[in-house]
């Protein structure tokens, strides 16, 4: 009898403390869309894995500088970060999320540098071998963010620039610090990475 209460305060105790332990954010089970194919906007990305932070970002060589200043935030789903950890590639149904936020340098005691401010757009980065001619799609999501977005035309920039430039399975692992060693060390770094820093190396 007195086991019994013992084991009955046991599992009273190991419950209360499941119900007080933090519970994990969950994991994205990949991209789900509406019936007519919009992407459905994943409202929890910034649960993801952080990847890196650009600031003043730009690809065209010729692009004027503004007085209007930008930070670019990176996210990935967690299943697809660890499936790159063992393998240095990103699966099918990886996710990542662009988050766009406008820098200020007035605000608080701020005396000097820029620090982010309000979200002004998230671009989705979608890999769906079953959905996409070349398993890559790019979705944008407005401010204030709609629930729903049709897929960018594969006739953008976007998808030419990521698949000559990308460093890995055309995504820009070269700018993610923690991911390019891991892409470096499983040899999946693309030839068209590999031509570009071959490039730069040689002016």
């Amino acid at each position: 009898m007195t086991m019994s209460k013992a084991a009955h305060g046991l599992l009273i105790t190991v419950a209360l403390s499941l119900l007080a332990a933090p519970q994990q954010a969950p994991d994205s089970t990949g991209p789900e869309y509406t019936s007519d194919g919009q992407l459905q906007f994943p409202s929890h990305y910034r649960e993801w894995v952080y990847l890196s932070t650009g600031f003043d970002m730009s690809y065209n060589r010729d692009s004027q500088r503004t007085d209007m200043h930008m930070f670019d935030n990176v996210f990935v789903n967690p299943a697809a970060y660890r499936d790159f950890q063992r393998s240095g590639s990103w699966p099918d149904k990886t996710m990542f999320a662009l988050e766009v936020r406008n820098a200020r340098s007035r605000g608080s005691i701020n005396q000097s540098g820029s620090f982010q401010s309000d979200v002004a757009g998230v671009e989705i980065h979608v890999k769906d071998n079953s959905r996409f001619s070349g398993d890559w799609a790019f979705f944008g999501f407005d401010q204030p963010l709609q629930k729903n977005a049709r897929m960018i035309p594969g006739s953008a920039s976007c998808y030419s620039c990521h698949a000559a430039h990308g460093a890995v399975n055309t995504t820009f692992v070269q700018f993610y610090p923690t991911l390019l060693p891991i892409a470096q060390s499983k040899g999946t770094l693309s030839e068209a990475y590999k031509q570009d820093m071959s490039t730069m190396g040689a002016k």
